[in-house]
C-alpha cells in the first residue's frame, strides 16, 4: 500500500503502521469535531510527528477510516456519520486552500481525486466520436516488465468499443514457445498497428480485468476448461467479446466435441463468406463437432467439414447473447506453422506445405468474420496540435504564463518532442515526430472526432480539464510535455 500513497510535495510514506484506539479515546473523538485548521499539519509540524500518528490522524480526518478494537455497533455508526460530514467539509475546504500551505496525504483511490478524474474523462467521452477504453489501475511497472499486462499498449479503439487487445490462453502451462508461435502467425494476418497481443495466463483468467479490455480471446489448449474459467469465457461472450478456439475443449450451447479420428492430416472443405468453397490439407486434432438437438439451431453455423464419407464437422461458428458475442471453434491446427508440427511422413509435410497459403487465407477469413482488421494500415500524416480551452480567462492566463516559458521563436524544447507555439496554422508548417506546432488561436477549429462545445457542457470541474492540447494524429501523447 505504501506504493499507492504520496504527498503533495512528492514524498511517499516509508511504512504504514496500524493505529488502535481504545473505547474511551473513541468517545472523546466522537464528542469533539476538529476544525480544518486543526486537522491540517504544517511541514514543520510534520517533522515532529511520528509516521504512525500522522497517518492515523489523516485517516480520521480525511478518509473517515479508523481501525478499532472493542467498539460496539452504535458508536461505530456514530463515528461513520461524523466522518462523512468531515469528509464533505474537508473536500470543500481543500479546493479553496492553496496547496503550498500544507501537505495532504492522498491515495490513488482518493474519492475527490477520482471524482475530478472521472468527470474529465466523462467529458472527453461525450465529446469524442468513440468511447474511451477502461484501463487497469496497475501502471507502476515499465512496459518491458509488463509485456503480458492485459490493459497496456492500447493503440486504438475498434468499432465494438473494446480496446484492441488480443489474448492468447494456453491453459495452465507457461507455454512461452507456444505463445510466440501463435502470436507470430497472428501478426502475419492482422494489422499489427491496430492490435496488441498478450498472453492470458491461467492465474489471470479470474483476476485480471481482461473481460472488458479485450476484443478477441484465442483458446489454444487441449486441456479441459475448468467450470470457473468457462463461466468467465461465457461472460466475455455475453459482453460482445469474440472467441477463437484452436483444437480446444471449449464449447457451449448446442455443440459438443467427440473424439472420433486419429490426429493426422486431413483434407478440409471450408465455406467462405462469399459462399464459395476452398479445399486444403490441415493437421486435425482427431476430434469433431456434433450438434445437440435444441430448439434454436440458428446460432450454429458449420464453416468446415472433412472431405470424407461422414462429412465430419471441424470448424463451427456460434453466436451468443444479445451484445454480438461470437465464437469460431476449430479442431484443425490453423495456428501452427509447418515447422511447428510433428508430421509423421514426408507426404503429409508436402501436403501441408502446398496448403500453407490457403491456411493463411482461411485464418484471415475467420479473423475478418470476427470483426478484426486484416488490412495493412497506411501511416497517416501528422497534424498540428490545437490549444483549446473551455474558459477564456484560464486560457489567457495560460498564454501569459507561456510567454515566459518559451524562447523568442515560441519554442519550448524537451528531450523528445519540442513544441512550437504559433498563432495560426500555415500551409508550409513543419510537423515532425520531434517538432510539433501548437496553434494558440483556434477560432476556426473543427474536428469530426471531437466537439469542444459538447466537452464544455459535460465538464463539471473548476480547473481540471479547462486547458486542452488536441491533435488528430500524433506519434504519442506521453512525450509531449516531457520535462
Amino acid at each position: 500500500m505504501e506504493d499507492r500513497l504520496q504527498m503533495d510535495n512528492g514524498m511517499v510514506p516509508h511504512k504504514i503502521v496500524s493505529v488502535h484506539l481504545q473505547e474511551s479515546t473513541l468517545k472523546e473523538l466522537a464528542e469533539v469535531e476538529p476544525s480544518v485548521e486543526e486537522q491540517s499539519v504544517s511541514s514543520t509540524q510534520m517533522d515532529e510527528v511520528t509516521p504512525a500518528a500522522t497517518f492515523g490522524t489523516t485517516l480520521k480526518s480525511g478518509l473517515g477510516v479508523v481501525e478499532t478494537t472493542g467498539q460496539d455497533e452504535e458508536e461505530k455508526s456514530k463515528l461513520e456519520k461524523e466522518s462523512e460530514s468531515e469528509d464533505e467539509s474537508n473536500s470543500l475546504s481543500d479546493k479553496e486552500i492553496d496547496a503550498g500551505e500544507h501537505h495532504h496525504l492522498h491515495l490513488s483511490s482518493c474519492h475527490e481525486c477520482l471524482q475530478l478524474e472521472n468527470s474529465t474523462i466523462e467529458s472527453v467521452r461525450y465529446a469524442s466520436a468513440e468511447d474511451i477504453p477502461e484501463l487497469s489501475d496497475d501502471c507502476s511497472s515499465t512496459r518491458e516488465e509488463n509485456d503480458g499486462c492485459l490493459a497496456r499498449g492500447i493503440k486504438r479503439v475498434n468499432l465494438s468499443g473494446k480496446p484492441p487487445n488480443i489474448l492468447i490462453y494456453l491453459g495452465s502451462k507457461t507455454a512461452k514457445v507456444e505463445f510466440e508461435q501463435v502470436k507470430s502467425v497472428l501478426q502475419e494476418c492482422i494489422d499489427v498497428d491496430s492490435y496488441t497481443i498478450y498472453h492470458l495466463h491461467e492465474e489471470q483468467v479470474l483476476k485480471a480485468p481482461w473481460v472488458d479490455n479485450s476484443v478477441l480471446l484465442i483458446i489454444a489448449t487441449d486441456e479441459p476448461i475448468s467450470e470457473e474459467n468457462h463461466k468467465q469465457f461465457m461472460k466475455f461472450l455475453s459482453k460482445g467479446g469474440k472467441i477463437l478456439g484452436f483444437s480446444s475443449s471449449f464449447t457451449f450451447d448446442g455443440i459438443q466435441i467427440k473424439n472420433k479420428l486419429k490426429k493426422a492430416v486431413h483434407e478440409l472443405v471450408v465455406s467462405k463468406m462469399d459462399s464459395t468453397e476452398i479445399k486444403l490439407n490441415l493437421l486435425v486434432s482427431g476430434c469433431i463437432f456434433e450438434e445437440v438437438m435444441k430448439e434454436d439451431t440458428s446460432k450454429v453455423k458449420i464453416l468446415s467439414r472433412l472431405n470424407n464419407a461422414d462429412k465430419d464437422t471441424v470448424i463451427v461458428h456460434l453466436s451468443y447473447g444479445d451484445s454480438g458475442g461470437e465464437a469460431i471453434l476449430s479442431q484443425a491446427y490453423l495456428e501452427l506453422d509447418i515447422n511447428s508440427m510433428d508430421v509423421q511422413t514426408e507426404e503429409d509435410f508436402n501436403l501441408l506445405k502446398i496448403s500453407n497459403t490457403k491456411r493463411y487465407e482461411v485464418l484471415k477469413e475467420i479473423l475478418i468474420s470476427l470483426g478484426l482488421n486484416c488490412e495493412l494500415s497506411k501511416i497517416p500524416m501528422l497534424t498540428p496540435i490545437y490549444l483549446l480551452s473551455s474558459d477564456e480567462e484560464i486560457r489567457l492566463a495560460f498564454l501569459k504564463w507561456l510567454e515566459g516559458n518559451v524562447d523568442a521563436e515560441g519554442l519550448r524544447a524537451s528531450s523528445k518532442v519540442s513544441l512550437k507555439f504559433v498563432s495560426s496554422c500555415e500551409s508550409k508548417m513543419e510537423i515532425t515526430p520531434s517538432l510539433m506546432p501548437v496553434i494558440t488561436e483556434t477560432g476556426s477549429f473543427s474536428s469530426e472526432h471531437f466537439n469542444l462545445k459538447t466537452y464544455q457542457q459535460n465538464l463539471q470541474t473548476k480547473k481540471l480539464g479547462k486547458i486542452l492540447l488536441f491533435s488528430e494524429v500524433t506519434t504519442t501523447t506521453q512525450n509531449l510535455l516531457d520535462g
